[in-house]
């Protein structure tokens, strides 16, 4: 069967995006489900840093998909909303800048110092360490922008001539390392200071990382906005001028 304006239907329910409402519900819901669990395991052990929410919930989907028989492709699909809610959460980070706004000015010093050291640190990093493993110009490139907000990494990515999927699973990835290594990092070196923690997790972690700090107050959040943000523009700007350099 199909609608009026040729989508087919089954059983009363449209599909979207390619799959039914129902599989996309289920598969949504599924997602939400593994996230709860993983910040019920962040409650109980007490706020320890391997107990990251992201990472529960990757390892219980992963496990659902391979029990299923479902391919990442449909999932995908499926969950389109969460998908598209990653902008708009992302963005809200900026109600908390706005708040602070004071904060920021006071220490725009600070901030564009360990911005941009942060940003040129981790694209070198990255690129001196896939070398040194004998990898191909191509990962080198893909891994480039691996700090970046997930969607901004993407679009990088694929402008200088690198693997948009695998720049993604990088900025997850380093997104999750950061948010469990972030505190105990710092607090070896007894940066302490949630404006501090908050900068690093936006420059180097992107929204995981951000949305850890979140939890500590606005200040962090504030900052970690700033750091989402700017080093997506730092990144989108010297990352041609790395591509080049790496011909």
């Amino acid at each position: 069967m199909a609608d009026a304006a040729g989508r087919p239907r089954h059983g009363g329910f449209a599909f979207v995006n390619g799959m039914h409402w129902g599989e996309a519900l289920t598969w949504t819901a599924a997602t939400v489900g593994c996230y709860v669990v993983g910040l019920g395991a962040r409650r109980w052990s007490r706020r320890h840093p391997l107990a990251n929410p992201v990472l529960i919930a990757i390892a219980l989907l992963a496990a659902l998909l391979r029990l299923t028989g479902t391919a990442y492709a449909d999932y995908f699909r499926a969950t389109w909303v969460l998908t598209f809610l990653l902008g708009p959460a992302t963005a809200a980070l900026g109600i908390a800048l706005a708040r602070n706004l004071a904060h920021v000015r006071r220490n725009l010093g600070g901030i564009a110092l360990g911005l941009g050291a942060g940003s040129v640190t981790s694209m070198v990093t990255g690129v001196a360490l896939v070398r040194l493993l004998g990898g191909s110009r191509t990962v080198a490139l893909s891994m480039l922008p691996k700090a970046v907000t997930t969607p901004i990494a993407i679009a990088i990515s694929a402008e200088i001539g690198g693997q948009p999927a695998l720049t993604a699973a990088l900025a997850i990835v380093g997104g999750i390392l950061t948010a469990i290594a972030l505190r105990f990092t710092l607090g070896r070196l007894r940066v302490t200071h949630g404006h501090a923690l908050g900068l690093a997790a936006g420059t180097a972690g992107s929204g995981i990382a951000a949305a850890y700090v979140a939890a500590l107050g606005d200040g962090p959040a504030a900052f970690a906005a700033i750091g989402i943000g700017l080093n997506g523009l730092v990144t989108a700007l010297l990352a041609p001028i790395f591509a080049a350099w790496l011909r």
